[in-house]
């Protein structure tokens, strides 16, 4: 992977390093709103469902059999059973012999109808196909617009129907492309799609990262010729400087409050970890020591913050309380392991370490300190989890290109989010809406 640094002096390997810290990383990426999603490898207990076509949507441009197909096959929990093109609606009696012989336990209809004022009606049933029960209905009305996004919803409510968790379709991603010189901050579904642009400049953005609510950004932004933290509404498109102090401002993290943000600041000399009060802009330090310190995450309660430094003479990921003081070191596999994302649930760490030259994301139990690599890939970036920590996000070279790619917490099941063209780098999952 390309990776620009402001660190001229240093070393390819210092420079790589200090890049990782600040999450100067350049998109080399072209701008695309459609992506195709490609599900691979096998998982040991999915739960087999057959999905039937939806009636009416033939005359639809989105087609919600197939989205909460791809959705639930994506999530690594269900495979799917081919119906070989049977159309059916919520309203018909299911020949459950047949679909039993067909091995699914649960099976999916229902029909699409475009109203007079060009909404969408969206319906849909589901059945234990074991014992024939009705497992619930699921209606919605919408925008023509916004049939897609019921789409992901009705399949977030059959993932809950059968798993008893939330899902995660209905959520979003954000994600950095660069084109023909343009760097753009795009906004899309949890699959990629439906992708719409945030912010353009000339200058590179990088480092997004969603607040807790879903309802604003912040990023960093080189437009002023220097790392500056911004952060941006995304309802209105009105964005504000969050950290524009003397020297570097670069990888911001939200607290679970939203009242403040993580930031590793060079304002005082080396960069250092500070608390920024959002609301005043008032900057207070919270480490201190000759190394670098960066990548901070919060904890899902707020009362610890991991982060990488590489205070011990080589990057690795340490954890200390909200307020500072002490550290504990987390990692101790390899000799480089960085930009650390914690799950919501608490249970896990993902991050990247680099092994024999290879980049690849890392899950750890945080219970136990095992941990294992979850990629073939060797150049992975930035992962990122679902808001229900069953999935990861992460930002790979696949095939020789850049692209997205998500996957279970175990590795078995992945799902390749790639452009028509170019690449596409610095993913954040979003929260749920």
């Amino acid at each position: 992977m390309k990776k620009t640094t402001l660190l001229s002096y240093f070393s390819q390997t210092k420079r790589q390093f200090a890049l990782a810290f600040i999450g100067l990383i350049c998109a080399s990426t072209s701008v695309l709103a459609q992506f195709k999603v490609d599900v691979s490898g096998v998982g040991l207990t999915q739960l087999p469902v057959a999905i039937a076509t939806f009636k009416g949507e033939e005359a639809a441009l989105q087609k919600p059999s197939i989205i909460v197909q791809t959705d639930l096959e994506r999530s690594g929990q269900f495979r799917a059973i081919s119906l070989a093109g049977v159309a059916m609606d919520e309203l018909s009696r299911p020949d459950f012999v047949q679909i039993r012989q067909k091995s699914a336990d649960a099976l999916v209809a229902g029909s699409i109808t475009r109203l007079a004022d060009g909404r969408y009606e969206v319906r849909a049933k589901l059945w234990d196909a074991v014992s024939g029960q009705d497992r619930g209905d699921y209606r919605e009305t919408v925008a023509a617009a916004d049939l897609r996004l019921s789409s992901h919803r009705l399949a977030d409510w059959v993932y809950e129907k059968l798993t008893g968790e939330k899902g995660v379709f209905a959520t979003r991603i954000a994600y950095i492309t660069k084109t023909a010189g343009k760097y753009s901050l795009w906004i899309a579904d949890s699959d990629g799609e439906s992708a719409q642009s945030a912010l353009t400049s000339s200058e590179p953005i990088i480092s997004p990262t969603w607040s807790p609510k879903g309802s604003q950004l912040a990023y960093v932004s080189f437009e002023s010729r220097k790392p500056v933290i911004y952060v941006h509404e995304l309802s209105t498109g009105k964005r504000k400087v969050m950290a524009n102090f003397k020297g570097s401002n670069s990888a911001p993290a939200w607290s679970p409050d939203s009242r403040s943000l993580l930031a590793t600041l060079s304002r005082d000399g080396g960069s250092q970890l500070y608390q920024i009060d959002v609301a005043t802009g008032e900057a207070k330090r919270l480490t201190q020591n000759s190394g670098i310190d960066t990548e901070p995450t919060y904890t899902q309660d707020g009362s610890k913050i991991y982060f990488v430094s590489d205070r011990g003479g080589s990057p690795q990921i340490y954890k200390m309380s909200a307020s500072g003081g002490s550290v504990e070191r987390v990692t101790f596999g390899g000799s480089y392991n960085i930009s650390p994302a914690l799950s919501p649930d608490g249970r896990w760490l993902t991050y990247i370490s680099r092994v024999g030259g290879q980049f690849k994301v890392q899950v750890m139990n945080l219970s136990t300190g095992q941990f294992s690599a979850i990629t073939d890939t060797t150049a992975d970036e930035r992962p990122s989890f679902a808001p229900n920590s069953k999935l990861i996000v992460y930002a790979t070279v696949f095939q020789g290109r850049e692209a997205l790619m998500t996957s279970t917490l175990d590795g078995k099941i992945k799902a390749k989010l790639s452009g028509q063209s170019g690449d596409i780098r610095e993913p954040a999952w979003g929260p749920y809406r």
